[in-house]
């Protein structure tokens, strides 16, 4: 395990293609476990029928929102772990952990406990019909007793990985995701407890991952002094971290919005729609975390070497990290948009309404996919870099700013195949509003 200088010396001195490579590839291979659970839970819920699969649609904003939460919060705290680590300053880096444990505990425990209370009003909010609504309560709420180890785990990950133990962060999530794919079939099928039993998988598998993180955050812990006292005289680092985290809130937190938003358009539309929008979701997901872990993998990067004032390290690892993004997006939009129906096909393949409508949306983003990199590189500089009223703003665009408005008119103008295309060309606007910022910021700091 390294000590802190060492991870100093190492974030200063390693090439960017390498140090970035190092800790982006466990980062997206953790993403993309998580994302093929969650795939894992889509294919065998689609077994059950069309009213189970719009069912964990509708429940899939809820825990878009719980994820926002922990991003918030991790990627909060661990953005300004890293730039004090690489400022040296490992008091004040001691109280950022606690504090974003206690705060992940607090966050937890509230949601948790007010989603239970109102579990089928806020099923009906997200976008549940009639039919689905009693499929949706009962995932939701196996989902709602596992939110604050859902959070918590969510938090060390992001922590550890600011620390630069990126290994250990792509164990605790492969672990969870195991756990996850073996427990589906056993819980849904043999045990007969059918989308409960999605649900429970889903709870157990994010336990086992926050423990497993726990233990190994506490062996990192030793160059830190974590105690209570810390905790309390740096409590003006609490605002900090909300502050820095806030852009990851929104960005998720408008994922949640936008997936009610759509929901409650496409059941208009019928079931089989609600489950084709679901299923295209959690397919293009996996080419999304491919984004996002990349995109994580760069931010202590940039952290570390904005905080020690090494601007032109920070200048090529965005470069680096946006160029390869990029160019492997292209490629897979090329080569998905040809695969459109057959992925549809995997889970619903005789139902031919579902199949039709989410290769429509499937093709719409792959087409566009080679502009989102843009948007999550350049928003992930900006929070890393502490410039936090920009990251916001860009935060906001793509499930926000721009999706909310275009899938009211493109519905009301085009209908159903309004809504098909709305998150694509809502990816090209929210990529061309980035430019003028990061030339503005790479030529402050050049």
């Amino acid at each position: 395990m390294y000590t802190q200088q060492q991870q100093y010396e190492k974030m200063m001195r390693t090439p960017i293609p390498r140090l970035v490579f190092s800790l982006a590839i466990p980062t997206v291979i953790g993403m993309l476990i998580t994302s093929v659970y969650n795939m894992t839970d889509a294919y065998f819920v689609a077994g059950l029928g069309e009213e189970s699969t719009a069912a964990i649609g509708v429940v899939f904003s809820l825990m878009a929102l719980i994820q926002a939460i922990g991003f918030a919060l991790g990627m909060g705290a661990g953005s300004t772990l890293s730039r004090l680590l690489g400022k040296q300053k490992r008091q004040e880096a001691a109280a950022v952990i606690l504090w974003g444990v206690a705060l992940a505990l607090v966050s937890g425990a509230s949601l948790s406990i007010t989603g239970l209370f109102w579990l089928e009003p806020m099923m009906e909010l997200l976008g549940a019909s009639e039919t689905v609504l009693p499929y949706a309560v009962s995932y939701g709420r196996y989902i709602l007793y596992a939110v604050p180890s859902m959070i918590l785990s969510l938090v060390f990950h992001n922590l550890l990985r600011s620390m630069g133990a990126a290994k250990q962060a792509l164990a605790g999530t492969a672990l969870g995701g195991i756990f996850n794919i073996v427990l589906d079939p056993l819980l849904i099928f043999s045990l007969e407890q059918g989308i409960v039993g999605a649900a429970i998988a889903t709870g157990i598998s994010q336990t086992v991952s926050f423990f497993f993180f726990l233990v190994c955050f506490w062996k990192k812990r030793k160059s830190l002094s974590l105690s209570l006292e810390v905790l309390k005289r740096q409590s003006s680092l609490v605002p900090v971290i909300l502050r820095q985290g806030f852009p990851s809130f929104l960005r998720q937190g408008l994922a949640s919005v936008a997936t009610i938003l759509l929901n409650r358009q496409a059941r208009g539309y019928g079931d089989d729609a609600l489950a084709a929008f679901s299923l295209a979701g959690r397919v293009f997901a996996v080419l999304f975390c491919v984004i996002i872990g990349f995109g994580q993998g760069f931010q202590p990067v940039a952290g570390y070497n904005y905080g020690a004032g090494k601007w032109k390290r920070v200048r090529e690892a965005f470069y680096f990290t946006l160029f390869v993004e990029t160019g492997i997006m292209i490629l897979l939009g090329l080569r998905g948009f040809s695969l459109s129906e057959e992925l549809m096909s995997l889970f619903l393949a005789k139902n031919e309404r579902v199949i039709l409508i989410g290769s429509a949306v499937l093709r719409w983003q792959f087409v566009t996919l080679g502009f989102v990199p843009l948007g999550v590189v350049s928003n992930m500089l900006f929070q890393s870099v502490g410039k936090n009223g920009i990251s916001t703003l860009l935060s906001a665009c793509r499930q926000g700013i721009f999706f909310v408005p275009l899938l009211y008119f493109f519905s009301f103008v085009w209908g159903l195949n309004g809504l098909v295309m709305t998150q694509a060309l809502s990816d090209v606007l929210s990529a061309l509003i980035c430019i003028p910022f990061d030339v503005r910021f790479l030529k402050k700091v050049n």
